[in-house]
């Protein structure tokens, strides 16, 4: 089962964002959190940055929409070509139609989950997206540490992702090092979100594959 490795620009060097793009070329995705200050406590980038950043990347963009009222908001980081957009459970009015709108203009559609939010009433929504995001520490800021009691969630949607023969990608977002990477491809996930891990290394092509290779031990998935 493929592996993939999306650190988060927002362990990157703000100022240089160009260059930064460029020390992670042997990476999947490149993972964009957007905050808007309301569903968590902290500001990033918004729209026009994404369309920019679009238009140098190197890689496919992942975005993860930590925001209030995704509903509105969601379908225009489709339209400007992200290739996934990940929207909160917790922050949707009805996230089988947005799904089905991000879809609809080309985007992969993803659902994420808080540590607290149980996932139960969403295991048979599962044909709806292409990627459910467990976020392994609360949502809104970097450098935070992994939180191993997130796995039987983990554990949950692999089960139900291999019985059904979907094709849902399971992603971890927190926390996320050569140590961590090992518990969570254990439970199943098979797309990792990295952010200082990556960045903060000598040599982030290097921390890649350290990573890659860790989850790749570790690779109990859902094929």
């Amino acid at each position: 089962m493929p592996i993939r490795i999306n650190p988060s620009i927002l362990a990157a060097d703000f100022a240089n964002f160009e260059h930064e793009l460029g020390r992670i070329r042997t990476a999947d995705l490149v993972h964009v959190d957007i905050m808007d200050n309301h569903f968590v406590p902290n500001l990033t980038f918004g729209l026009a940055m994404v369309d920019r950043l679009q238009q140098v990347s190197p890689l496919p963009l992942d975005i993860h929409l930590m925001i209030d009222d995704p509903d509105r908001w969601a379908p225009g980081y489709a339209e400007v070509g992200a290739y996934s957009v990940t929207f909160h459970a917790e922050a949707a009015t009805d996230a089988v139609a947005l799904a089905r709108r991000l879809r609809s203009i080309g985007a992969r559609a993803g659902l994420a989950l808080n540590p607290g939010t149980p996932v139960k009433q969403y295991l048979d929504l599962l044909p709806e997206f292409d990627q459910v995001l467990v976020m392994t520490v609360e949502p809104g800021f970097g450098g935070q540490s992994f939180m191993a009691s997130t796995m039987p969630k983990l554990e949950a949607l692999s089960a139900a992702v291999k019985s059904s023969g979907l094709d849902v990608w399971l992603q971890v977002d927190g926390g996320i090092t050569a140590q961590t990477i090992e518990i969570a491809a254990a439970a199943g996930a098979d797309t990792f979100v990295a952010g200082s891990s990556v960045f903060g290394a000598d040599d982030p092509t290097e921390q890649i594959a350290l990573l890659r290779a860790a989850a790749a031990r570790h690779d109990h998935g859902h094929e």
